[in-house]
């Protein structure tokens, strides 16, 4: 049984040992401006908005 060929990820040609794991700078640099720009994203935690935060703050009026 053969491995198959695993190609660029932005354009689907054969990769290149020196822009592994894409085919050349220019898809290299693609993917690199979509993590920049916000195109891909890991998922984490959802962000706390202050109004979230106010009863931990210890800024509140006590009765």
């Amino acid at each position: 049984m053969t491995t198959p060929k695993r190609t660029c990820p932005i354009c689907r040609k054969a990769r290149s040992e020196e822009h592994s794991p894409f085919c050349s700078k220019r898809c290299r640099d693609r993917d690199l401006l979509q993590w920049l720009d916000g195109g891909y994203a890991l998922p984490g935690p959802p962000d706390l908005s202050s109004s979230d935060l106010a009863p931990f703050s210890g800024d509140q009026d006590e009765d």
